[in-house]
């Protein structure tokens, strides 16, 4: 299929954008709503079999479902020149996985916000009875303002109806993230999702995925039975807390994770509450355990202590003020309840 195809005499694809083992994504424009879209087309060995047709027309229906701000919605679905494709949300910006590259290690307040994010929308699908199954940098988009999208709901699980020998490299196309249960090929659950998040955080904020190996195999071994290096031996900037949270998270058994995306961006945010208030503390008056407050460099220390002096004046003119209402007060009251003689 060429640029500038017609699709369904509506989607007018314009400007390839990249090649995955299972589609090619577009930038398309929406002739009958004129707006831009993202169109992603299906191989054509996946479009032919009827079944699997069925099973992705009702992945996509359900992924249309879903509206909230930090997932691509889904627009469309359709079938023309023998070539499923979806129709989904333009959303400007660039996937997760090339920022990391570029980035390297986040810091704390720089990876939490867009972690917190991800799990709004992946949490909102859960709480919707939806499982992702394919969580990892390459179906987050972050746009230029920083919000955190995610996409292709769906697409995984319908994958799922293909025939086993292909789901090694279809299906579970990112071994790197995985969790050990679909390793094992047993069913993903919304924890899943969340090992999966895990694993994009530990790469984060270490610069390094919890497990190396040449073959999907391997990978998937590693996941299933080896434990990963704490994150703070390959970052000592890492919080205890943080440590703490990707490890629990990285956890075997899925009912040692946090349950939903949403229990994990929950306590996310209170780290990124706890940090901001590290950071403030000390310049708190009567905080930091009793600790002589440092204010921040540059601050006016006569401005301190001229705003204390202030509060105490205007204390004292209130008091005087109170003080000399007082004769006029008495003098109300003796007119009206004269002394008896």
């Amino acid at each position: 299929m060429t640029e500038k195809a017609l699709l369904n005499e509506r989607y007018q694809l314009e400007d390839f954008v990249e090649k995955g083992g299972m589609a090619m994504v577009y930038r398309g424009r929406d002739l009958m709503l004129e707006r831009d879209v993202a169109v992603k087309v299906l191989r054509a060995d996946y479009s032919k079999d009827p079944a699997f047709r069925e099973r992705f027309r009702q992945e996509a229906k359900a992924a249309a479902n879903l509206t909230h701000s930090n997932i691509v919605t889904v627009h469309d679905f359709g079938y023309d020149d023998e070539r499923l494709f979806i129709v989904m949300e333009y959303v400007p910006g660039t996937d997760l996985n090339s920022i990391i590259k570029q980035q390297g290690q986040y810091s704390v307040n720089e990876g939490i916000p867009l972690l917190v994010q991800a799990c709004k929308g992946l949490g909102y699908a859960h709480r919707a009875g939806l499982v992702h199954c394919d969580i990892k940098p390459h179906n987050f988009l972050v746009t230029p303002d920083g919000r955190v999208k995610v996409t292709d709901f769906g697409i995984a699980r319908a994958l799922a109806s293909i025939k086993p020998d292909e789901k090694r490299d279809i299906v579970w196309g990112s071994p790197q993230y995985f969790s050990p249960e679909q390793a094992a090929g047993r069913s993903p659950s919304p924890a899943s999702d969340v090992y999966s998040l895990g694993v994009i955080m530990y790469r984060m904020f270490t610069g390094q995925l919890p497990f190396l190996a040449k073959s999907s195999k391997k990978l998937g071994e590693q996941h299933q039975n080896d434990q990963p290096q704490s994150p703070i031996e390959l970052n000592e900037h890492i919080p205890e807390v943080l440590n703490e949270i990707m490890l629990k998270v990285l956890s075997k058994e899925p009912s040692a994770r946090y349950r939903t995306a949403d229990q994990l961006g929950r306590v996310l945010l209170t780290i990124s509450d706890n940090q901001t208030a590290n950071e403030t503390e000390p310049f708190a008056i009567g905080g930091n355990n009793g600790k002589k407050s440092t204010p921040p460099k540059g601050t006016n220390t006569a401005e301190i202590e001229s705003t204390d002096w202030l509060a105490v004046g205007l204390g004292l003119l209130a008091a005087l003020a109170v003080g000399g209402l007082l004769p006029f007060w008495m003098w109300v009251y003796l007119v009206l309840n004269p002394p008896i003689p």
